[in-house]
């Protein structure tokens, strides 16, 4: 009934409708309630994507699907246990347990899943392997967030070689860690300089990558024009601010909030500096997070 429901849902309202997408998240239930919990954790994750674009990440219809798909994961682990704590499987459910929490700013319980994930994964897989080292760049934002900054640095200079060696510099991974390395040296460690080089070194990858336009991309245009905002460049940071307004207007929209945080950036370039200052970090430093 799930399946003919959804269907016709899909062809009627669309497939990113919020009644779509509840149809969606009950029909991970079902699979959950006939056991096939791969299955399951395939149909609520995209129900999960839909409704955090058609509603937010903070509507309760969202955080519904967040639970069901936080008590799989607590299933899946009960059942994998037969297979050994460091089996893979067991290890790649900690490790998206551990994001769960993250994602629900319950950062004292991602951390002890992080890791254990990756004590796991280095054991099993080799402290090279790129699922290792996907381990290694969450603990890094992990410690981000929890202004550890040293520990960041560690975290994601040890992703960043580690992922140049294994997927190569213009992989988007590498060039998204290249980025995070960027915004803990602009906001936690006042270093600009490294925090320019790690921004265009993530540019001209993503460049080439995923191409000028791409909204990627363009969160690191937007992340340069704050930089150079704040070393008071102020037409070099125009110039990024402007590209990073046209193009997630085309992309995204005007009334995208990514798009309106840009607006307001190039709106208040040029105030003075004090009246940027009040209240400036905080913004800037969530403006420019990816």
């Amino acid at each position: 009934m799930y399946i003919r429901a959804l269907a016709g849902k899909e062809k009627t309202l669309g497939p990113d409708h919020p009644s779509t997408l509840d149809t969606v998240n009950n029909l991970g239930n079902l699979y959950c309630d006939q056991d096939k919990l791969d299955l399951a954790e395939q149909t609520y994750m995209r129900a999960l994507s839909g409704k955090e674009k058609a509603l937010g990440p903070d509507h309760m219809l969202t955080l519904d699907t967040v639970h069901n798909l936080g008590s799989l994961y607590h299933r899946q682990v009960g059942k994998e246990k037969a297979l050994g704590l460091d089996h893979t499987s067991v290890l790649d459910t900690v490790n998206n347990l551990g994001i769960l929490y993250y994602v629900q700013a319950r950062l004292d319980q991602a951390e002890p899943m992080y890791i254990r994930a990756l004590a796991g994964r280095e054991q099993a897989l080799g402290p090279d392997h790129t699922s290792t080292l996907d381990t290694v760049t969450n603990i890094g934002n992990l410690y981000y967030d929890q202004n550890k900054t040293d520990l960041a640095e560690q975290m994601y200079m040890r992703a960043l070689v580690g992922k140049e060696k294994a997927l190569g510099p213009d992989h988007t991974s590498t060039l998204l860690t290249a980025n995070n390395l960027g915004n803990l040296y602009l906001y936690h460690q006042g270093k600009p300089h490294q925090a320019e080089e790690m921004y265009m070194r993530a540019l001209v990858g993503k460049e080439k990558a995923l191409g000028p336009d791409h909204t990627s991309t363009l969160d690191t245009v937007n992340n340069l024009g704050i930089l150079y905002s704040k070393q008071g460049k102020l037409d070099q940071a125009e110039q990024m601010y402007r590209r990073a307004l046209a193009g997630r207007e085309k992309a995204l929209g005007p009334d995208h909030p990514l798009t309106k945080v840009t607006a307001v950036c190039l709106r208040n370039l040029r105030r003075p500096r004090s009246k940027l200052a009040k209240g400036g970090r905080v913004f800037w430093r969530n403006a420019a997070r990816e």
